[in-house]
């Protein structure tokens, strides 16, 4: 895989993809929270709402992305196909998520990870959103995933993400297709545990990133406890035994030129890991 050469940038050229439904009312708030990035794209599930007239009023250099099917994991994976920057930051529009945590995410990956992953339930996280069902619901899948794939991640079901370019073709997500009214494997609130996964099997250098989650601000969230929970189980049976697992070929991705040196000392830290040790 080609790697990515940052030698005449000041540093990495941040891409943040946010999937937004209906979601009008909350992109004031998050869009006044962005850092400065190199691009926004938003990706619309074909909103009733004048969502896309906000972001365009809100910010007249965002890039809109319609998404061909339904589900969160269809509009980041379309998303993702229209990224031209360094860094990949995945961004819920409904403002559970802080934007100014951004440049922690980015600090991560210029440190030396592949992937920084945010986690609510270590030192400096938390949340004011989780319910106690779905706190012991991401506990047991939490556990298991690390046994199944030799993981020690403190938080998988949350999809506050950012990782480098370089590493999508590890994905290996489905845009492509005629616009349909329809929803594939793939396409729904499972696409976190995909990519968790198959991060994992590629064995990637992954550093967890405290990150705070806040309530939604309006509207109503689409993510259904059991039912959802139900599509990360199979996430998790389905991309250990039924894709190839963690004995496959890791494809090579590698990391800028210019964090090399400092990748000892984020070995050395408490919340990064590397999974292909």
């Amino acid at each position: 895989m080609e790697q990515i050469d940052h030698d005449v940038l000041p540093g990495p050229r941040i891409s943040v993809v946010v999937p937004t439904f209906n979601e009008a009312e909350n992109l004031p708030h998050v869009f006044a929270l962005l850092p400065e990035v190199h691009e926004v794209i938003v990706v619309d599930g074909w909103s009733q709402d004048g969502t896309v007239d906000v972001a365009r009023e809100l910010r007249p250099d965002v890039r809109i992305v319609m998404q061909n099917r339904r589900g969160k994991g269809n509009a980041l994976a379309c998303g993702f196909a229209h990224v031209t920057g360094d860094v990949v930051v995945m961004l819920d529009a409904d403002g559970s998520a802080d934007p100014r945590e951004i440049p922690k995410f980015v600090e991560a990956l210029t440190n030396g990870a592949h992937f920084a992953k945010g986690s609510r339930f270590m030192p400096g996280g938390g949340s004011d959103d989780i319910t106690w069902l779905r706190r012991r619901g991401n506990r047991a899948l939490n556990q298991l995933a690390n046994v199944l794939y030799g993981t020690r991640w403190s938080d998988l079901c949350y999809g506050y993400n950012a990782f480098w370019t370089a590493c999508l073709p590890v994905l290996q997500l489905d845009h492509l297709g005629e616009i349909a009214d329809e929803r594939r494997w793939g396409d729904g609130f499972e696409i976190e545990t995909l990519i968790n996964a198959r991060v994992a099997k590629a064995r990637l250098s992954i550093c967890e990133v405290p990150s705070f989650e806040y309530p939604r601000l309006h509207g109503r969230s689409n993510l259904d406890t059991f039912r959802d929970g139900m599509r990360v189980l199979r996430a998790l049976a389905v991309e250990r035994w039924g894709r190839p697992g963690r004995g496959a070929a890791a494809p090579t991705v590698e990391v800028p030129r210019q964090v090399e040196t400092s990748r000892p000392e984020v070995a050395a830290s408490p919340d990064h890991f590397d999974v292909r040790s």
